[in-house]
């Protein structure tokens, strides 16, 4: 086994990969930016380095900087987490050719699977079902709008590159079709300095299901069943469960032998995701795969009592997978929710401060994967994902019950958090009888998404408290002769004004 790893991340993934290595013997070695120097992965490992200023492109996203910090320190491998340079071909490439093990499949498979248009070839020639539309090289505007009037409407104008729902315009009409086409490539040009598109069905009550595999480099290849991932804000995942509501078992054989044809078509190794559309009739079709570990991986171990992590850093250090597709079951139900920093009454605008206080819940079966702690400064430079929350049960009902018990006692403050949102989603009746698709919060929470100003009265209120509190405790050792019971003796001039 390797002896050495550096992470190649930060947050609550880089926390995540970092206990994995150490649980089975391995030092690890984190890398951090200038803002991220008292964040918990930086703690955690056993080595850290300083990579200079906080913009990604100077940090977390700079690779000639990590791999020569990686020789530096002698790590023998890097994982790259997930985001950032996980699906960077050039990354995989610089590291094989320093001698470094890069934890994930080949470059030439990110780079093809990264590549929208060609890996919806590669599938069909692998008779992996996909979704009818014009996957063309032809790229000028004519030709976009010729092909899109022949898929016929509603249709998906999608960029090639990239991904989180940029360059994506859905096409309700003829009207509409030339503008949303150039739109899209604008976006796309802006985003990934790509501009080319590619143009799909678009589908009747779309799900998105997911097949986690994992494929060795002795050709073994498996799936450990599916997730749904329906629940999206802005086409990005924040509410995944296992097993999918809508899940049969002719359905889920067809698409787990329809998982792993499309690993075994590219020769895929390490852990992947081949990610599914289903319609309203389960029709599935193959819609991309993920070169990474995915961020929702977690209920994934809490149904199979597979550590995934684990088996990354064992497939990348050559093992054989000990693991047979017969013998993988899944107990239960498990249901996670991603915690952002941001507001989803404010159309879901990311929130920035110091945390005043984190206090995530506890209990059995009750998972905080978390890079976060009081006092961490939350900034602008990267996601505002802050953690994400696990949860499983005997069934689906009582695992949202418990998720929703969860959220009710996850105290995070001093930014504003979709906590109180992503507890209306598990409320709400339809949710809770599994009729769901991509479309579920804009259908029935557009109305709420509107655009404020301030914070949360309930935050205001929870802030008061908490700074109430803290003061109080100064104060009386400062003025031991003050009224402990006077408010105004305690907070000086500060006031709330409702």
């Amino acid at each position: 086994m390797f002896k050495k790893v550096l992470i190649a991340n930060r947050s609550e993934i880089a926390v995540r990969i970092i206990k994995a290595c150490q649980e089975i013997g391995i030092k690890t070695v984190a890398v951090y930016s200038e803002v991220d120097r008292r964040a918990p992965h930086v703690q955690l490992a056993d080595e850290s380095i300083n990579l200079g200023e906080p913009t990604p492109s100077e940090s977390y996203l700079n690779i000639p900087k990590i791999i020569e910090n990686a020789q530096s320190v002698g790590a023998e491998a890097i994982h790259p987490g997930y985001g950032f340079l996980a699906e960077n071909p050039d990354f995989a490439k610089a590291c094989h050719d320093k001698g470094i093990k890069f934890i994930g499949p080949k470059p030439e498979i990110i780079r093809l699977m990264g590549d929208k248009i060609e890996a919806k070839k590669t599938m069909e020639n692998a008779d992996v079902p996909v979704i009818p539309g014009y996957h063309g090289e032809k790229q000028d505007i004519a030709t976009l709008v010729k092909e899109g009037k022949k898929v016929g409407f509603p249709l998906l104008v999608k960029a090639t590159a990239g991904g989180g729902g940029k360059g994506m315009r859905i096409v309700n009409s003829e009207d509409e079709l030339e503008q949303s086409i150039e739109s899209a490539k604008r976006e796309s040009k802006s985003s990934f300095g790509n501009d080319s598109v590619f143009l799909e069905k678009y589908l009747d009550k779309p799900r998105h299901i997911e097949f986690q595999i994992l494929a060795d480099e002795h050709e073994n290849v498996i799936h450990l069943f599916e997730r749904e991932c329906s629940i999206q804000r802005r086409h990005q995942k924040i509410i995944e469960e296992t097993p999918s509501p809508v899940m049969t078992k002719k359905l889920r054989e067809e698409m787990g032998k329809a998982a792993i044809a499309a690993a075994e078509a590219v020769g895929y190794t390490n852990a992947g995701t081949i990610e599914f559309m289903v319609d309203g009739n389960l029709n599935f079709y193959f819609m991309e795969m993920n070169t990474r570990l995915q961020v929702e991986h977690p209920i994934t171990e809490a149904t199979t009592g597979i550590d995934l992590a684990k088996w990354q850093l064992k497939i990348a250090n050559g093992m054989e997978l000990a693991l047979k597709q017969k013998n993988i079951t899944q107990r239960g139900h498990a249901v996670e929710c991603r915690v952002y920093a941001e507001d989803p009454s404010n159309g879901f605008l990311p929130s920035i401060g110091v945390l005043k206080k984190v206090e995530p819940p506890r209990g059995p079966n009750i998972r905080n994967d978390m890079g976060i702690e009081t006092n961490i400064e939350i900034t602008p430079y990267y996601d505002p994902m802050l953690a994400k929350l696990v949860v499983s049960a005997e069934n689906r009902e009582e695992s949202i019950n418990k998720m929703i018990w969860a959220l009710s006692n996850y105290v995070i403050l001093g930014v504003t958090t979709n906590i109180s949102f992503l507890k209306k989603v598990l409320e709400h009746e339809e949710f809770k009888k599994g009729n769901i698709t991509t479309h579920f919060i804009d259908n029935y929470f557009e109305d709420r998404i509107i655009i404020n100003k301030g914070l949360p009265l309930d935050a205001i209120i929870a802030l008061a408290v908490y700074d109430s509190l803290h003061t109080r405790r100064q104060e009386v050792v400062r003025f031991k002769e003050a009224d402990p019971h006077s408010p105004w003796k305690r907070v000086g001039r500060w006031r709330m004004g409702v």
